[in-house]
Parts: structure tokens; C-alpha cells; sequence
């Protein structure tokens, strides 16, 4: 397409005007710098926060966040809240006084018999430290010294959509900024050429589906949100080429489309506009910088082994956890590796254990695959979910039973990243159903993670519609306990 040259020179007389036309924009991110920490605030444009300019607040022990999500909630009484008291009590009710007046979801209202269920399998201690850590998870046992498991973690939420959005954003409803959508915004990239949140899945989701609010941005400017990554060598759509279009014939259609987005921001100062630019600046620049991540060819065989035999197979848990390092090493600040399918209601005998073999060796040679690159010190790695399982069956203990929803204790564990490996956090009751000492509540628990990055949480505001607000509201304190 050939431009009238009154267009031409309107143009040329823009970029001259601005400096840099479209590089203000760009050269910020290329330099992993937040556009608005380089120009500071301006009266009438964009709100941005009034603690954020001086990031970190702490020098950060973690520079990365690699957080595995399992989607379903985890039994914390089946794998890492070991409870000798369920085995002895196989079948009996769980006595009334247990349960107390906790929240109990619509599924199990209706029971009038509790019925203790016991652990799924045995339980063994792990290395030096001893943890005790159930034979469906034996690869995480090993690397037991490396990671810290707290017993305590509790939410108020009993259903997966509310419970999954106030895990990730703080807040039940969707609207607000994710993790790492704050993070994002906080420290910027220090990866020019991918996005510095990422998000992969898999596993079916067996009625609870991944929900885009876990990395959306909130009312924070776009370009901050995940950006999802799905299986295959394409892992992002409709970043390639159409047949009949050239490199540079991309470049231009860009640089066109800044000039005139640059004008429109300048008269309306709307935030989403540099937004959109730069994730077209990003996708241009992942046309090469993808398909090198996503191939693993020339991974070692021995390296391939520590994820496990599904590592060879796109799109599963295992290659998702190999990527999730891949990207790691190229400084990409935070990835979320979702996996689907843990809400068992009914067949928890058959199911937990399929559920189990599919991520322990994976998430565990993730530790170790880590470690052994001199990389676990800075990168903290999550494995957690969105709340955990009863101690009393779901229906009657026989044939197809399940486990319901538990918000009152669950377990998660970290590792690297500046939190203490070889230790187990908090205590809960006999019945792995009450909290008995260091209560972590999921404010915390996002708390600690900021504190890791060197974020104080009470700092990390962006004022919209006329308050300030934060990843932990205006709640949490940061788990000392835990931090190296």
C-alpha cells in the first residue's frame, strides 16, 4: 500500500515531534523498566501507584516465581498432613466438636453422617528433615531438605471459581490485578524478546476450568496480564506471518500503526493504547523468541529424566514443567503452570493416586533440574492450590466415595527463592481439619511471596476508582518464619 505523501510527511513531522515516535514505549520495555517509572507520574493520565517508583523495597532473594496451581484442591490429609489419627479411625464419625460450625459446601450440607476417611496411602519422613510425606508423592519426599511445607495455609472459600480468584488476585470477584499481574507492574521484564508473566495448563478439567482471572491484569494497563501458552511448537496463535507477508513488511504495518496510535494517546492519554502497542511490539519479537523455547531438542537425556517419561510429550504437566525452567533461564519473571482435574468428590481411591503420579516426579526434578544450574537460590517455586479436602468421606464410605471442599487448613509447599528448605510450617488438629498453631491465611501467603521479591505488600498499591489498593487488600503479614 503506498501512503499520499501529505500522510508521509505528517508522519515524519510526528516522529520528529515526539523523538523517538514509538520508542518511548518500547525502549522502556527492552530495558525491563515500567513505562511510567521512567516518565513518572502525570497529572490527569494514567494513576499509577505512588509506592511503586522505588521498587524493590528489600534486596530480593528471589528474582523469578514459578507457581504451580493444582486446580481441584489437594487432599492435605493424603499427602503432606500426615494424621496416624485417621488411620485408627477409618469409618468412625468424625466427632461433632471437629467440625465445629466451619462452612461446610452445599454438597455435603445435607450429610448426616461424617465419616472418617484414612490417608489413601502411607506416609514416610523425607531426609534430613524428616517431613513426613505420603508414598503418592515418593519424589517430592526425596527433595524433602529442599522445600518447606506449610500445613496451614486457609481461606474462607469453599467453592473453586471464588477460592482459585482470591488465591491469585486477593479478591473473590473478578476485576482485580493477579500476582503476577502485580509483579509484572512492580519489577517490569528483564526479557525483551518474551512476556514476563506466562501462563501454561493441563489436565482435563473434569468441571472446574481454568479461570483467565488468575492472570488477568484487573484495572492495571493490559500489558501487564499472563499471556497463555498452549501445547505444541506454536504455543502462541497467529504470531506468524500470513503466507504473503514479509518481516518487514510486519515492521511497517507496526511502525504505521504507532505513529497514529501515538497521536490518539496523545490527545486522549488513554493507558490501553501504549498498552496495545507494546503487545504487538511483543508478539513481533516472539515470532523467533517462542518456537526457540518450546523446542526441547537439545535438552540431555538426563535432564529429560528428572521431569519423568510425559516430559516427551507436549502439553503435559512434565513438559510444562521443563518449559517452565526453559523460561526461567531466560529471566522471565513469572510463570504459572496450572494442572486440572484434582476435584474429587467421588473415586478419590482410584483417581488421587493418577493425579498424584502426574505431577510429583515433574515438580520435583523442576526443584532439582534447578538446583543443579545454580538457579533454585533465586527462583521461589510454588506448588499449591486452592484450598484442601475433609477428613470425612463425601456420601457413604463405600464403593465410589470422594473427599468435599475444606477451607479451613490445606497444604502447599515452596522452595528456593529465600524460604528455608527441610521445614514443615504450622500445625493443624489430630483430624487434619483445624489449625492448632502458625494460621497462614492466603493474604500472607501473597504477602511472603512479595517479601521474597523484595516487595513490601503494603507498598505495592495502584490507586482506581479513588482508592488504593493492593494485592493483599488491606490485610496479611508476611510469614517470617519461613524466610531463610
Amino acid at each position: 500500500m503506498t501512503l499520499p505523501q501529505d500522510f508521509n510527511d505528517a508522519r515524519r513531522r510526528f516522529l520528529l515531534g515526539l523523538g523517538a515516535g514509538f520508542g518511548w514505549l518500547t525502549a522502556a520495555d527492552l530495558l525491563g523498566t515500567p513505562v511510567w517509572a521512567q516518565q513518572g507520574p502525570r497529572s490527569g493520565a494514567t494513576p499509577f501507584s505512588r509506592g511503586v517508583l522505588q521498587m524493590p523495597h528489600y534486596p530480593p532473594k528471589a528474582k523469578r516465581v514459578i507457581y504451580m496451581h493444582m486446580l481441584g484442591a489437594v487432599s492435605q490429609a493424603d499427602t503432606f498432613d500426615y494424621k496416624p489419627v485417621l488411620e485408627k479411625m477409618h469409618g468412625q464419625e468424625l466427632p461433632a466438636s471437629v467440625r465445629g460450625n466451619m462452612r461446610l459446601s452445599t454438597m455435603v450440607q445435607g450429610q448426616t453422617s461424617f465419616p472418617v476417611v484414612g490417608p489413601l496411602a502411607k506416609f514416610l519422613p523425607g531426609g534430613q528433615s524428616g517431613a513426613m510425606v505420603s508414598d503418592l508423592m515418593p519424589h517430592t519426599r526425596k527433595i524433602a531438605d529442599d522445600i518447606c511445607i506449610i500445613r496451614t495455609m486457609h481461606t474462607e472459600h469453599v467453592n473453586h471459581d471464588p477460592a482459585s480468584k482470591f488465591l491469585h488476585t486477593g479478591f473473590q470477584i473478578a476485576g482485580r490485578p493477579s500476582a503476577g499481574a502485580w509483579i509484572n507492574y512492580a519489577l517490569g521484564s528483564n526479557n525483551q524478546d518474551l512476556p514476563a508473566f506466562i501462563v501454561m495448563s493441563s489436565g482435563q478439567s473434569n468441571g472446574v476450568p481454568i479461570d483467565a482471572a488468575a492472570w488477568g491484569p484487573g484495572f492495571i494497563p493490559s500489558h501487564y496480564q499472563g499471556v497463555l501458552f498452549r501445547s505444541g511448537q506454536t504455543p502462541v496463535p497467529y504470531i506468524a506471518n500470513p503466507d504473503g507477508l514479509t518481516q518487514k513488511d510486519r515492521r511497517d504495518m507496526l511502525d504505521a500503526i504507532a505513529d497514529v496510535a501515538g497521536m490518539q494517546h496523545k490527545i486522549s492519554n488513554d493507558p490501553e493504547i501504549p498498552s496495545k502497542l507494546s503487545q504487538y511490539e511483543m508478539s513481533y519479537r516472539m515470532q523467533t523468541s517462542v518456537p526457540e523455547v518450546a523446542d526441547i531438542s537439545g535438552e540431555p537425556g538426563h535432564v529429560l529424566d528428572l521431569y519423568g517419561p510425559d516430559v516427551r510429550k507436549p502439553g503435559t504437566f512434565a513438559r510444562n514443567c521443563l518449559l517452565a525452567r526453559r523460561l526461567a533461564e531466560r529471566d522471565v519473571r513469572f510463570t504459572m503452570v496450572v494442572q486440572l482435574g484434582w476435584d474429587h468428590h467421588f473415586g478419590i481411591p482410584r483417581l488421587l493416586p493418577a493425579s498424584c503420579t502426574t505431577v510429583d516426579q515433574p515438580s520435583a526434578g523442576l526443584v532439582a533440574d534447578l538446583k543443579q544450574r545454580g538457579m533454585l537460590d533465586d527462583t521461589l517455586v510454588i506448588f499449591g492450590t486452592e484450598f484442601g479436602r475433609t477428613s470425612f468421606a463425601q456420601g457413604a464410605l463405600k464403593g465410589d466415595y470422594g473427599r468435599d471442599h475444606h477451607g479451613g487448613n490445606f497444604s502447599v509447599w515452596l522452595a528456593g527463592g529465600g524460604i528455608k528448605g527441610g521445614l514443615v510450617y504450622g500445625e493443624t488438629d489430630d483430624f487434619s481439619y483445624n489449625i492448632v498453631k502458625d494460621p497462614v491465611h492466603i493474604h500472607d501467603f501473597n504477602a511472603t511471596i512479595l517479601r521474597t521479591l523484595g516487595i513490601d505488600h503494603t507498598k505495592l498499591t495502584y490507586r482506581a476508582q479513588g482508592r488504593d489498593f493492593r494485592l493483599t487488600d488491606v490485610f496479611g503479614k508476611v510469614v517470617t518464619g519461613i524466610l531463610a
